[in-house]
């Protein structure tokens, strides 16, 4: 495949060859409100992690452009994230013996190149599966905590209040705290609040304009000519220019005690977005390769590390924003990257007049769209089982933490499909007169037993956890026979596996029924588990006269062996 071929099959590239006349309003449109977000939120990450505030800059600009051509997902929006800060800044800042922010600078960029190197071999070696064990539960209860920790986090923002306190918890009592001991500052709490009703009433009764941009706009327009900027905080200005990154300082030492600390980023921003992009792909009935993805998050790195900026991944409160702004595909990034450029090189002064509080109300916002109480209700009502894994992922996420919270919950979804493997719906087949075939008699009590023939349905893989169960079913069923059994015969169809300890329970039970005269057989067993069987050296024991295509032919052949049953009988 020549090189103009693996252009052409790029995501964005094939996006663009069939991008429509209609969709470009409305990318421009959420570029541009996106653009009020980036921006504040780039400079604060970065400053959480221990860096320039431009480097949040870099670290927004560039992932962008590059996740734009390679990114599977058409809205996911990458940049900065509260979740890598603190990893950063532990990684990063130890190192940084000089304090020069600039080292700090390349040190991270280093670590983001890292990241995306990481990424990229997990990408190739088809590790992208990982995202397959996130379930629909465990992406609901991590999307509600997100939403969750995004606003609480925002609250103090918001009122005008300082919380140190760290965790959801922790926070939250905080904050109740301030408010009861009124803390508050009345005039951020106004202009939060207001702007917060700003953007819902736009979108509940004038939906086509951005909400979002009307709030931030305003803001600046209220703080600029009130003269708020000494009464309420402010995100501040943007540093004039772009500084050019730069490398220097890090020696192949330092990269060694980067690679650590990398390998474990990469998988919080892997973990991270592979959720957000699967769940915001199937809301536009769309599929992302998880290898894809993972290849497409590691150039986004690997770009941005190299441009001055550091670790990143998908964003849980600006891809909603996206999202609710109307993005339809990678443009939208494409424009909020290039807008905040643009702000960068002309206007740098204006998120001076930007309040903290305002832009608490666009986030908190924007978070609002990952909450679903009504999906975690209908869980509910579908299966306890699987609420019960959205509700661990949901803890896990929001007391714990986001990496942590989701290998809980992948861990109790494994649990989940080996207790229900290990004790299998189970059940004796029976013959009705309203319909052909053989039935469950759980649901057909009135069906008819063949005398002399015991027939068993076992809906499971045998393997070490569940074989003893099934020979003692198997065992259970011939006792309580109300006619002496001379076959037993399993229909086999939902046996998908067979592991070396099951064999040894089936030979044990093949023993038992042939020292009591009765014989086993099997019907519909596929072939991948016959030939297991072979492989374990049982092909003579059960040779080709135990196996039949269907349980049909399986009772036929034992009417015509014993005529005393005929189908008369």
């Amino acid at each position: 495949m020549s090189w103009r071929e693996g252009l052409g099959r790029l995501p964005g590239v094939v996006t663009a060859r069939g991008y429509r006349r209609e969709w470009l309003r409305a990318d421009v449109t959420a570029g541009l409100v996106l653009t009020a977000l980036l921006i504040p939120a780039g400079m604060g990450y970065a400053e959480a992690a221990g860096l320039p505030a431009y480097a949040g800059l870099y670290a927004t600009i560039v992932p962008l452009l590059a996740y734009a051509l390679v990114g599977p997902s058409k809205i996911l929006v990458l940049g900065p994230d509260s979740s890598l800060a603190p990893l950063i800044a532990a990684a990063v800042l130890p190192l940084a013996v000089t304090g020069d922010p600039d080292e700090a600078l390349a040190l991270a960029g280093v670590l983001a190149v890292l990241v995306g190197l990481i990424l990229l071999v997990g990408g190739f070696l088809n590790l992208g599966f990982v995202t397959e064990l996130l379930s629909k539960p465990i992406r609901l209860g991590y999307l509600n905590a997100i939403a969750l920790i995004v606003v609480v986090g925002q609250l103090p923002k918001l009122l005008g209040i300082s919380v140190d306190a760290s965790g959801v918890l922790g926070e939250i009592a905080e904050i109740g705290q301030a408010v009861v001991g009124g803390e508050v500052d009345p005039l951020a709490a106004a202009v939060g609040i207001g702007s917060l009703a700003v953007i819902v009433g736009f979108r509940v009764w004038l939906p086509a304009v951005p909400g979002v941009l009307v709030a931030v706009v305003g803001a600046i327009v209220l703080s600029a000519s009130a003269g708020l900027t000494d009464d309420i905080g402010m995100v501040g200005a943007l540093p004039k220019g772009l500084p050019l990154p730069t490398v220097g300082g890090v020696d192949w030492q330092d990269v060694g005690h980067l690679i650590g600390p990398a390998a474990g980023i990469a998988l919080i921003a892997f973990a991270d977005s592979g959720v957000l992009s699967r769940t915001f792909a199937a809301r536009h009935g769309e599929d992302v390769n998880g290898s894809t993805e993972m290849k497409a998050i590691g150039v986004a790195n690997v770009a941005g590390g190299l441009f001055g900026g550091f670790p990143i991944s998908a964003s849980g409160s600006r891809t909603p924003v996206a999202e609710q702004s109307g993005a339809r595909t990678q443009l939208a990034g494409v424009v909020g990257a290039l807008a905040v450029l643009l702000f960068v090189l002309v206007a740098p002064g204006v998120t001076a007049y930007l309040p903290d509080a305002t832009l608490g109300a666009v986030v908190i916002v924007a978070a609002t769209a990952l909450v679903d109480v009504r999906g975690m209700v209908r869980m509910w009502r579908m299966s306890t089982v699987e609420f019960g894994l959205a509700a661990a992922a949901f803890l896990g996420v929001a007391l714990v933490g986001v990496l942590q919270g989701i290998l809980v919950a992948i861990g109790l979804s494994f649990v989940a499909v080996v207790a229900q493997a290990w004790q299998p719906y189970r059940t004796e087949l029976v013959e009705t007169t309203d319909r052909p075939g053989f039935h469950d008699v759980v649901r057909h009590p009135s069906g008819d037993r063949i005398p002399g023939l015991v027939l068993v349905r076992f809906d499971a893989p045998l393997f070490f956890a569940n074989g003893q169960i099934f020979d003692e079913y198997v065992r259970s069923v011939v006792a309580k026979a109300p006619t002496p059994v001379e076959w037993v015969v399993v229909a086999a169809e939902p046996i998908t596996g067979l592991d070396t300890t099951a064999v040894d329970e089936l030979v044990d039970l093949d023993t038992y029924l042939e020292g009591n005269g009765i014989r086993l057989a099997f019907a519909e067993m596929k072939g991948p588990v016959k030939d297991r069987l072979i492989r374990f050296g049982l092909g003579e024991r059960f040779d080709a006269t135990h196996f039949y295509p269907t349980v049909e032919a399986a009772v036929s052949d034992f009417r015509a062996r014993s005529p005393g049953h005929s189908a008369d009988s």
